[in-house]
């Protein structure tokens, strides 16, 4: 151990309390980000997921047109061989077969446009939640033809209730007329207002009759057994579905991941980031500022201690080098310390989670009604500290580099 570490301890410990004061302030400001690093990074997969449950999947396969146009003849033609393409791929959970139509919806009193969508009774419970945020009726069965789900705000605008009649009007994949009279067998509240608004479920093969759309789909709704092998799934089920339409490239149909068909959900997940760094960014300044006080009073405290050092021969290079190992071994035990109890809290909340049930109507835009829970990882545990490390170090750096202009006369007389 050199002898400039060893000064350097000594001086650590010389004002006890001051730097048990600083090295608890580090700490906790690093226990701060850490646990709010791995909250926040927990929360967006929480919001992803349940997001994606609610209507769109992790990924859609659709015509290379649907997107943009949503005109009922842009299909998905012969979705069973791109279905057998899925069931090859160990990394996909479920998949399921959906059509939809803006149409009119009439009740006895009221009409409204909606979006009828056709699921598959068996499959769509695979992908998404609605069938578990029934709020009453029952769910559609694979027996079931002229029956369909409501959201709970249509129902309540229709004026609807379970066994009332809907007739529904819209346009065909033929460019006719589609018309039929459905009876509502469920009512579901996802909580988003405006899918709750506009949303009609009916059995996939029923829809297909009444828009005349044969075999043909709109989508196929894929999703992952992990979030974050969404990115090696869509490019693994591009290629293959590449090769299927070799011959018509143009045709093929496209693959879209949950950051293209929700927009909106990517963007609100940056603006919470950067509102959270701002954040962090504010917390560190007041660790930096704290190191910075400790180390000009320790200078101020010492000048006549530096002034004989100097005196007798002392290099102030070497005096600087004693203050920035003194800064750096005070803030890494605030460091390891912070991250210990960070990382220690984290898994905590990791396990047993944090009930946001409270907040359900903020949340529920997002179809989160429950707990939320962090999520630990490298980054989150290893990106905070850092940032604490470098800036307190930046701090220390001036109060150091004042020792190398002392005058060692100037210093001696320092009262």
């Amino acid at each position: 151990m050199s002898i400039e570490f060893k000064m350097a301890w000594r001086n650590i410990w010389r004002n006890t309390r001051r730097s048990i004061l600083t090295a608890a302030a580090i700490a906790f400001a690093c226990l701060l980000l850490v646990f709010m690093l791995s909250f926040q990074f927990g929360s967006y997969s929480t919001m992803i997921n349940a997001s994606i449950k609610i209507n769109t999947g992790h990924l859609q396969i659709q015509n290379p047109a649907y997107r943009e146009k949503q005109e009922v003849q842009l299909v998905v033609t012969d979705p069973e061989r791109i279905g057998a393409v899925l069931q090859s791929l160990p990394d996909v959970a479920a998949y399921t077969f959906r059509a939809q139509a803006f149409s009119l919806a009439s009740s006895a009193e009221r009409t409204q446009g909606v979006l009828v969508t056709g699921i598959d009774p068996e499959h769509e419970p695979l992908v998404s939640k609605i069938k578990a945020q029934m709020r009453s009726g029952h769910y559609l069965s694979a027996r079931d033809r002229e029956q369909a789900l409501v959201g709970e705000l249509l129902a309540r605008n229709l004026k609807v209730k379970i066994g009332d009649e809907i007739t529904l009007l819209g346009q065909g994949r033929d460019g006719s007329i589609a018309a039929s009279v459905v009876w509502v067998k469920g009512i579901f509240s996802t909580g988003i207002d405006d899918f709750d608004r506009a949303a009609i479920h009916i059995p996939l093969q029923t829809f297909q009759e009444i828009y005349t759309m044969e075999d043909a789909v709109h989508a196929i709704v894929v999703n992952a057994g992990d979030l974050d092998k969404v990115p090696s799934i869509k490019s693994r089920l591009q290629s293959q579905i590449g090769r299927l339409y070799a011959r018509l490239p143009s045709d093929a149909p496209r693959v879209l991941d949950w950051d293209e068909l929700m927009p909106g959900l990517r963007q609100s997940i940056q603006m919470d980031l950067i509102s959270g760094i701002v954040f962090y960014f504010i917390l560190i300044l007041v660790v930096a500022f704290s190191i910075l006080n400790t180390f000009l009073m320790a200078i101020f405290e010492r000048t006549r201690e530096f002034g004989v050092l100097m005196a007798i021969g002392t290099n102030p290079a070497r005096l600087t080098r004693v203050l920035l190992i003194e800064s750096l071994s005070l803030t890494a035990i605030g460091i390891l310390a912070g991250i210990a109890m960070g990382c220690a809290v984290t898994v905590y909340f990791q396990v047993h989670g944090i009930d946001f049930s409270g907040s359900s109507e903020i949340l529920s835009q997002y179809g989160i009604t429950g707990r939320l829970y962090p999520k630990l990882s490298v980054l989150s545990a290893l990106c905070g500290p850092a940032a604490v490390l470098v800036v307190t170090f930046l701090a220390a750096l001036w109060p150091a580099l004042k020792v190398r202009r002392l005058k060692p006369v100037e210093a001696m007389t320092h009262v």
